[in-house]
This record gives structure tokens, C-alpha cells and sequence, in this order.
């Protein structure tokens, strides 16, 4: 069991979030940065839809109240233990009354803690993960507060204690940091051809600017106005997280995982599944600049993410096992 001591600006419950109940309105929630989720759970052994914390700009932490193994993934947050620094990327047996705390974010905008076996939370619509925007899924629906108790799963046999890492320099892509400029890919939607060329070029030429505004719902970026060619009344249809929306204002919003699941602003193009890790990681104010991409090349960037993962889980496996 943890015990929170400051839930920090937000964290929650998350796993890797609902898939195909957009039909009934329900959306996908789940960690902003799957794959440094994915990472952390991999590190310890645990399943792929374990459910860990994931926490917003630091500001975070919690006492141990029993022994449990963590994995600290994704933003970097000057982490400590008791006081000494505990790097990201990194796998460690905890004893009961330790206290992990998580500075603010220096690069990134989200840290991820697995813990072994995962959080036991209520499984709700199929995932562990909250949905604040509807008041469900992870401990009580809700944001974590201070003196929040949750419990964790028991280590499984033959595991032994841990306290080890990912280096740089093996896992590379491990340790982009989120400031400054982010290229994503996007494959361009049905209204994507409703702009001119020069409008298209405008548009992916751009370092459009992550207003402050921006959150778990949808990034508001800041540039300059978009102007169709063609301008059409569109119902409201289904949406998925990554579509670059155009709303009146003419500056693009891209839809993240606490998005509706309808809309009806035309869409320039969608984000392509293996790049939202990468915008949910890129800070406010920072730089976003969109590059063209196809479906086939983003299917094998998605397969990409599951081989480093798969890789981790393989390379790390003596690390567990007493």
C-alpha cells in the first residue's frame, strides 16, 4: 500500500485507457504518455494493462506503507528517496516508510509511476482508468488527494529486489525531453483537401505554440489563421485522440484522451497513434511543428513502440528474477 502525501497539481489513476466505446459516448482516457507507461510496467514484469500513476508537472509524492517495487517513467522531475535522487527510468524495491517525492518538472509534462502487480482499483468499462471529466474509473472517479490510500498488488514469487536502469545511451528514444520543438506526424483528413496548397504548406511550415489553456481535453496552439478554400457546415461526427481540429478562430486544436467522442469543426488531420506520447510530453509554451505522414508508415511506427517495449521486458527480465 502508498499512501499519498501531495497529489502535486494532478494525478490520477491510469492505465492504458477504454478502446471501442466511442459508440456510447464513452472516451479513451488512460496515460497521456502510453509508452512511458508501457516502459514502466515492462521494467517490472507486469502486465501490459496494469494500472499505474500519472502525474501532471510533478509536485508529487507518497510514503510506502508496505514493500512494493516501482518503475519511474517519462518527465523528468528530480526525483528522490528519502532525500536522494532517484533517476527516471528507473526500477526500485521500496520499504515500508519510505517517501518518494517528485520535484517539478525540469523537461517533459508527465511522470509515470508502475508499481509491481499494478494499482488494484476498481475495474470499470473494461480499464482502471480515471475518467474525471465523467467521474469514474480509477480511485473514486476523481483527481488523487492528499492522504489518499491506495493499494498495490503483491510482488510475484521469485522476484527479487530491485534497484536498476535504462541508460541513454542504450534507449535513446527514452529521453527526449519535451522542451523547445516537437515534430508529430499526422495523416490528413477529409477537410485537409478543402485548403490550397499554400494554406497546406502554411500549416506544416509552422511552429505552432501549446497554449497555457491546453490540457488532457485538447492542446490549443497558437499561430497564424487558417483559411479554408472551402468553408462547410459539418454535423457533428465521430472523433478520435490526435485529430487537429479547426475550430472558427482558425488556429488549430488537436483532440487528446479526455476528448468528446463527437465533433463537428472540420479536421485537418489526425496524430498519429506513436506520436501522441511525444505531444503529451511536449511542454506549454513550447514549439509543435506537423510533418505529413502516410497510414501504412504510421502502422509501422505503432509496431516500432511495440518492439522497444517487447525489447525492454526481454532485457530486463534477468533483472527480476532471483
Amino acid at each position: 500500500m502508498i499512501r499519498i502525501l501531495n497529489p502535486g497539481l494532478g494525478a490520477a489513476v491510469q492505465d492504458l485507457g477504454r478502446r471501442g466505446l466511442a459508440n456510447i459516448g464513452v472516451g479513451r482516457s488512460g496515460a497521456m504518455d502510453r509508452r512511458a507507461l508501457r516502459v514502466a510496467n515492462a521494467m517490472l514484469g507486469n502486465a501490459e494493462e496494469a494500472a499505474g500513476l500519472e502525474i501532471t508537472l510533478g509536485g508529487f509524492s507518497f510514503e510506502t506503507l508496505e514493500p512494493v517495487a516501482i518503475a519511474l517513467a517519462g518527465a523528468d522531475t528530480e526525483a528522490t528517496l528519502d532525500g536522494r535522487p532517484l533517476p527516471r527510468w528507473w526500477a526500485r524495491t521500496l520499504l515500508p516508510g519510505q517517501v518518494l517525492r517528485m520535484g517539478h518538472s525540469r523537461t517533459g509534462m508527465r511522470g509515470y509511476i508502475a508499481v509491481s502487480g499494478g494499482l488494484d482499483v476498481p475495474e470499470v468499462l473494461g480499464s482502471r482508468a480515471t475518467d474525471a471529466k465523467g467521474g469514474f474509473g480509477g480511485h473514486d472517479g476523481r483527481l488523487l488527494k492528499a492522504g489518499d490510500t491506495l493499494t498495490t498488488a503483491a510482488e510475484s514469487s521469485g522476484t527479487r529486489a530491485l534497484d536498476y536502469g535504462l541508460s541513454p545511451r542504450a534507449w535513446p528514444d527514452l529521453w527526449a525531453d519535451g522542451s523547445g520543438e516537437t515534430e508529430v506526424r499526422f495523416v490528413p483528413a477529409m477537410e485537409w483537401a478543402d485548403y490550397d496548397e499554400k494554406a497546406r504548406a502554411l500549416f506544416c511550415a509552422t511552429g505552432w505554440t501549446i497554449e497555457p489553456a491546453s490540457n488532457r481535453i485538447g492542446y490549443r496552439l497558437y499561430g497564424p489563421e487558417m483559411v479554408p478554400t472551402i468553408r462547410r457546415e459539418l454535423l457533428s461526427h465521430g472523433i478520435l485522440p490526435g485529430t487537429i481540429q479547426l475550430p472558427p478562430s482558425g488556429r488549430p486544436v488537436v483532440q487528446m484522451l479526455d476528448a468528446n467522442t463527437v465533433g463537428g469543426y472540420p479536421k485537418l488531420g489526425v496524430v498519429i497513434d506513436a506520436d501522441l506520447p511525444l505531444l503529451a510530453q511536449a511542454t506549454l509554451g513550447s514549439t509543435l511543428r506537423f510533418r505529413e505522414f502516410c497510414a501504412a508508415e504510421a502502422r509501422a511506427a505503432r509496431r516500432e513502440e511495440d518492439d522497444l517495449v517487447s525489447a525492454i521486458r526481454r532485457a530486463t527480465s534477468h533483472q527480476r528474477k532471483g
